[in-house]
């Protein structure tokens, strides 16, 4: 049975007329949202590439990433012991385990990605901070001294590749461990050159890049010790060697992390507003990390969540608090420089079981429409294709309810952003359609879990709504239909259904896209 439906849409259903009847005196109680898509007014565009997504350095390289919640009674792999230095400083080692350097050239993860285009694709996170970039093709066995991890050129070669059968941008970040500093502890650019070239030489470009992840977590593979000043000092280095050897790279910065969490409250923390007021003006766009939570692998570290507040308000409008804050500080020290958030997901830490499930796609579609309302040009899922928070399942690359979501989102929604207006109970998200002169696309999220809401539109229009059997489901259907690529690793051609002029009811804890197609809204001509 479809998840939403119309006034007039009641014909070969097949509901018993005791059952339409009791639906219906639900529908009349709901509260009702009337919508007119053609006087929405524009409110700005987002890139194009708004919709992004990283993988890993360590995906990239090999080695200990987040360990998988049912890995507890696993034997450990042979190559844990060999690459249990290659952790964040001071991370619990129980909470890694080794994975194999990720597959690039696989044929799934290659179509899936490509589906998502055009996108940027991050290939940066704290193991970034520590990773030797090889001089040559060959390879050496073990990371020199100062670094953790060692990116052959081959798998680097790999990652252009990748990008280029995505259609994807590549954003990356600098190494900073003491391996690529001289004797008084300052930044060299040799490395970053020596990438730079590299990535040149072999038809590649780089699109973006960050100084190092996360500033301000400075023990992700800093120096003992170091501080805002070395940040802005060994800042304005890189952003000297950008300008003079790839003046098209846009330097994006900090990538700051903690400020609106617990993190702050540690003893190595650097605050944004020192980082700024040390490195100067530089900043091409303002960069920026999301976690609403550390999940529960960080289980005695303050700041997590449960699968209860996953459609909570509260939880939800994390992601507005931390903007605000980051733009407030964008403001005063870049002011005018786009934001680009560049690494979120459900939580910190791989993210939580329920990550993978159809309850998180609430919190994955709100956070994209809301910061587009924002005017955030670019968000970045944190990851493709790795631990519970992936857009894919790593083991087997098939889709999960997030990826579903995010494919439709890249299909329907352009990157005109209208003004739907902010409403309590149903969030409501508006944009022109992508490649369809004068039609809208209209997001509705209903977070009740209790109660239906109804949508009341003047126009026909066609319903893509999403739903699952439970909310912690690792399936999600779309109309009634489960979603799952064909024999072939086809994706789906995502029917509609349509709905004439009137009502249309949006089941708790569903989401909804409507295309109105007669919109002729003049902002999307």
């Amino acid at each position: 049975m479809a998840m939403t439906r119309s006034s007039g849409f009641k014909a070969g259903m097949g509901i018993a007329i005791a059952a339409l009847t009791g639906i219906q005196q639900a529908a009349a109680q709901a509260p009702t949202l009337s919508v007119d898509p053609s006087r929405l007014p524009r409110l700005g565009t987002i890139d194009e590439r708004f919709q992004s997504y990283n993988v890993e350095m360590v995906e990239v390289t090999g080695g200990r990433f987040w360990k998988p919640y049912n890995a507890s009674t696993s034997a450990p792999s042979a190559r844990d012991a060999d690459n249990a230095g290659n952790i964040p400083a001071g991370g619990n080692p129980d909470l890694f385990a080794y994975r194999e350097p990720v597959d690039l050239s696989n044929p799934r993860l290659r179509r899936l990605a490509a589906a998502l285009a055009p996108a940027y694709l991050r290939v940066s996170g704290t193991w970034a901070n520590s990773t030797y970039f090889a001089e040559s093709d060959e390879t050496p066995a073990t990371p020199p001294s100062g670094f953790s991890a060692v990116l052959s050129r081959e798998r680097w070669k790999g990652v252009i590749a990748f990008a280029r059968a995505a259609s994807a941008e590549i954003v990356t970040s600098m190494a900073t461990s003491p391996g690529v500093r001289d004797a008084a502890g300052v930044w060299q650019s040799d490395q970053a050159r020596r990438l730079f070239a590299y990535t040149k030489s072999v038809g590649g470009r780089i699109a973006a890049a960050e100084f190092m992840n996360e500033p301000t977590l400075a023990a992700g593979g800093a120096p003992k010790g170091y501080d805002a000043a070395a940040y802005g000092r060994d800042f304005k280095a890189f952003v000297a060697f950008i300008r003079a050897s790839a003046p098209d790279v846009i330097v994006l910065g900090p990538g700051s992390i903690g400020e609106t969490t617990a993190a702050q409250s540690t003893s190595d923390f650097i605050s944004t507003r020192d980082l700024l007021a040390a490195s100067g003006p530089g900043i091409d766009a303002f960069s920026y990390h999301h976690y609403g939570a550390l999940s529960q692998r960080c289980s005695g570290i303050p700041g997590q969540t449960t699968p209860e507040a996953a459609l909570s308000e509260a939880w939800l409008a994390s992601t507005d608090q931390t903007l605000a804050f980051y733009q407030s500080l964008r403001d005063e020290f870049a002011p005018g420089k786009p934001m680009w958030l560049t690494e979120t997901a459900e939580a910190a830490c791989g993210g939580n079981p329920w990550a993978s499930t159809f309850l998180d796609t609430f919190r994955y579609l709100d956070q994209l429409g809301r910061l587009a309302r924002a005017g955030v040009q670019v968000v970045a899922h944190n990851t493709l294709a790795a631990s519970d928070y992936g857009l894919l399942d790593e083991k087997t690359l098939r889709p999960r309810p997030n990826y579903w979501a995010a494919l439709l989102w890249r299909r329907l929604m352009g990157a005109t952003v209208l003004d739907a207006g902010v409403h309590h109970g149903t969030h409501l998200y508006a944009h022109c359609r992508r490649g369809v002169h004068g039609a809208v696309t209209l997001l509705a999220i209903n977070t009740d879990r209790a109660a239906s809401a109804i949508l009341r539109l003047p126009m026909a229009s066609e319903r893509y709504t999403l739903s699952a059997d439970h909310l912690q489901s690792a399936g999600v259907r779309l109309n009634g239909a489960a979603l799952e690529l064909g024999p072939n690793d086809d994706l789906p051609q995502f029917a509609a259904v349509t709905s004439p002029p009137g009502s249309v009811e949006m089941l708790p804890a569903t989401i909804t896209f409507l295309n109105v197609g007669d919109a002729k809204n003049p902002a999307c001509d």
